[in-house]
């Protein structure tokens, strides 16, 4: 007699050169039931926890390498937010669907045979590695065409000319256990973010192993996801203005308020030191450099600032102090590796109140800084990120 298949019992096998997705299984549950034919993932209406669920004699029947597929086809649709609602409104569910399966299985090689694939059947002129709303707008513009050429029900007599089958996991749930607006909605959405953000800090922590087979471009859109989205330019502006202190000075021009004419007051001036490290590696863009640049003149109104251009070291004769008022073009004076520490110790030593560092983030993580720090990179480089940090980080793109 066959022992009935257990999921949790071959996923470390499964995923054991998939650190990324090895790391996000470990906070997924998993049940096994006979209610499904198939496979799928959903938040669980009375535990409100994220659960994968899968039939047992379905996946007895699948190659190793079809097991591990499936399991990354589900926890994509986790990583993309697809369970928690993400679907356009007034857009027919069948096809939000099959949107987002083609998203996911164009990065897959070793699917159930018959599962939906760009380039393959039905979707034969639909490229690979375009995002779940690209697809749907090609599925919606391949439904008009057949319903203006008389053939709208498609292949499968359903009316929105999508194929019946093609399919292997069930999105019936989703709606269901996440309805759009809900609390439960909102705190899975952010619960699924927190899984995905802890899971790609660990997988960071072997480097670019650590990714596994999640291809460069889904890298880059994960960890965009986890950046906040803000206008690079204000964050930079917060960062000067709550670096800025305050020191006090004698004069009599100001009256004490306190000890009238016995006293001299105390007049308060806002200056702040702020240091502006230039990674010189080599993998940061000379455009993004002097765009970078040209929003540090218009901050000397604010702060003094001194700007440390490095690679594996600090070299003191390449620092110099922008003043206020004055016109710097970047120039790359440096082309060597990249170590933070080098940098950090310098400007720990002199005393700076912010320290901001323009990088492609592709170094270990430094020392701890003595003045807040913040990291300026593109979204191009964060996806090689090879550190985690709490300290804020700001996407420079255009």
């Amino acid at each position: 007699m066959n022992e009935t298949f257990n999921l949790d019992h071959h996923i470390l096998s499964l995923l054991q050169d998939e650190p990324f997705f090895a790391a996000l299984s470990r906070r997924i549950n998993k049940r096994s039931t006979s209610h499904l034919p198939t496979a799928g993932v959903r938040v669980n209406p009375d535990t409100a926890q994220f659960e994968m669920l899968y039939n047992p004699d379905f996946f007895q029947k699948l190659t190793k390498g079809q097991r591990k597929d499936v399991l990354k086809h589900e926890f994509y649709h986790l990583i993309f937010e697809h369970v928690t609602s993400r679907k356009p409104e007034d857009i027919n569910p069948r096809m939000w669907n099959y949107a987002t399966d083609l998203a996911i299985n164009s990065h897959l090689d070793d699917l159930p045979e018959g599962c939906l694939m760009p380039g393959v059947g039905h979707f034969e002129d639909f490229p690979k590695g375009l995002s779940a709303e690209h697809y749907l707008s090609l599925l919606l513009k391949k439904q008009q065409e057949q319903q203006e050429s008389g053939d709208g029900d498609g292949e499968g007599g359903s009316g929105d000319g999508l194929p019946e089958d093609g399919q292997f996991d069930s999105h019936d749930e989703w709606a269901d256990s996440t309805p759009e607006g809900s609390q439960a909605a909102d705190i899975a959405k952010e619960r699924i973010k927190d899984f995905v953000k802890k899971s790609a800090e660990e997988a960071m922590k072997q480097g670019s192993s650590g990714w596994g087979s999640v291809p460069s471009d889904v890298r880059k859109d994960i960890m965009e996801r986890l950046v906040s989205r803000v206008d690079w330019r204000k964050a930079l502006q917060y960062f000067v203005k709550t670096s800025r202190r305050a020191s006090r000075s004698s004069t009599v021009k100001r009256v004490n308020k306190r000890y009238r004419y016995i006293h001299p007051g105390k007049k308060v001036k806002r200056r702040a030191k702020l240091a502006v490290s230039i990674d010189m590696s080599g993998s940061v863009c000379d455009s993004m450099m002097a765009l970078f640049f040209s929003e540090l003149e218009k901050l000397t109104k604010l702060v003094s600032i001194t700007v440390v251009p490095f690679d594996t070291r600090v070299e003191d004769s390449l620092i110099y102090e922008w003043k206020q008022g004055a016109s710097h073009k970047f120039q790359r004076v440096m082309n060597g590796g990249t170590d933070f520490n080098a940098p950090t110790k310098w400007v720990n030593d002199k005393g700076f109140d912010g320290h901001i560092v323009l990088t492609d983030m592709m170094a270990p993580k430094p020392v701890a800084s003595k003045c807040q720090r913040m990291w300026v990179t593109t979204s191009d480089c964060l996806r090689y990120q090879h550190f985690q940090t709490n300290e804020r980080i700001i996407v420079v793109d255009k």
